[in-house]
């Protein structure tokens, strides 16, 4: 079996409501790309990846077209997608630091193995070690605390008992928000916070050791990426433990938060990592070091969140109720696969079809798609 084109499918979908995180203003809509990897076969595989625009992230949906069709393409075109390392190997010396362009291409070939055997990537990966995954209800930024609220309680209300609350824009803001969620649910729910780096060290050690009374699990990124220093003195200063969301890209600067001990827990993205193959190496590195896992996903369709729930499967160890299902757990308004993921009881069914278990719907796709 051999590659014969890289289909890129970009697209623009809406969101439930506007969504909003401490880097920037309220986003309407997520623009993210799939990528549809043909064989002389007949098969084709699917992944997915995102132009994300934050922290960390500076891709655009038409730049990760062109790495894709211009580069990534002629590259590989003829070799076989069980291949899956060398090609991941091939794309990264090509063209450094284009893990997000990588992802949907890497995933993409992993599905294709699984359909020409007829069973789920979790299958060739190491097994089925689970096969549903409790995940955490991503509490955007509301202009009240009362609509916080009404959001938090609806997740609840769904079965989640896992969330994560998106602070760094007012520190009074985000203490009475923690506050609120703290004596509405008690110790009813497990309560994290994520900055998404945008906090002074300053400030943010200030505002940790507020929140210190209130049970936090977890603390995402409160500083910038480049500030490993600061997160280490943050592991230090505050009791509430440090997750390194976008610190952390490739296998090496998880390696340099291990030695600085500048987080316990990680958090990865199918994107933001370049696809289930880095991710799983990501995981085995985490877990070798005592760090916790903690599995996540920028707001995506039923496609990224089948390949982080194919990992989970898989994996044998510990991990933490994580954002990967932010996407189908409510936070976009449309899908675009023919039997989309859906949360029951605050978890997911890990797909047990070939592959990564979903496939494309051609109306859908044609609705969101912006190339024609």
């Amino acid at each position: 079996m051999k590659i014969t084109e890289l289909e890129t499918i970009p697209l623009r979908l809406p969101f439930a409501q506007p969504f909003k995180i401490s880097q920037g203003g309220d986003r309407e809509a997520i623009e993210t790309l799939i990528v549809r990897v043909h064989t002389d076969e007949g098969i084709v595989g699917i992944g997915e990846t995102q132009a994300w625009r934050r922290q960390g992230s500076a891709e655009l949906l038409w730049s990760l077209v062109r790495t894709v069709k211009d580069h990534f393409e002629p590259m590989i075109t003829g070799r076989s997608p069980f291949d899956v390392a060398g090609i991941v190997h091939a794309l990264n010396e090509a063209l450094d630091n284009t893990l997000y362009a990588q992802a949907a291409v890497a995933d993409a070939l992993y599905d294709i193995a699984g359909k020409a055997v007829g069973l789920p990537v979790h299958k060739l990966l190491g097994g089925e070690c689970r096969d549903r995954v409790r995940i955490a209800g991503l509490l955007a930024m509301k202009p009240t605390v009362a609509e916080l609220l009404e959001s938090a309680q609806a997740f609840y209300d769904r079965g989640f008992r896992h969330f994560g609350l998106k602070i760094g824009v007012d520190p009074r803001q985000d203490l009475a928000n923690v506050v609120a969620l703290r004596n509405h649910f008690g110790d009813r729910i497990v309560l994290r916070v994520d900055a998404n780096g945008a906090l002074s060290y300053d400030a943010a050690l200030s505002l940790l050791r507020k929140l210190e009374p209130y049970d936090i699990d977890a603390a995402e990124q409160p500083i910038a990426i480049w500030d490993l220093e600061g997160l280490a003195a943050l592991c230090r200063a505050t009791s509430i433990p440090i997750m390194a969301d976008e610190s952390v890209s490739t296998d090496h600067s998880l390696l340099e938060v291990i030695r600085r001990r500048a987080a316990t827990v990680v958090q990865t993205k199918i994107a933001k990592n370049g696809g289930m193959y880095r991710v799983w190496r990501l995981w085995a590195l985490a877990s070798a070091a005592g760090m916790r896992i903690y599995p996540g996903n920028h707001p995506s369709t039923s496609v990224a969140t089948a390949a982080v729930a194919q990992l989970c499967a898989a994996w044998p160890g510990a991990l933490m109720e994580g954002v990967f299902a932010v996407g189908v757990s409510g936070a976009l308004a449309a899908d675009v696969v023919t039997e989309p993921i859906v949360p029951v009881n605050g978890e997911i069914r890990v797909p047990p079809g070939p592959g990564l278990g979903v496939e494309l719907d051609p109306e859908a796709i044609d609705r969101f798609r912006i190339d024609r």
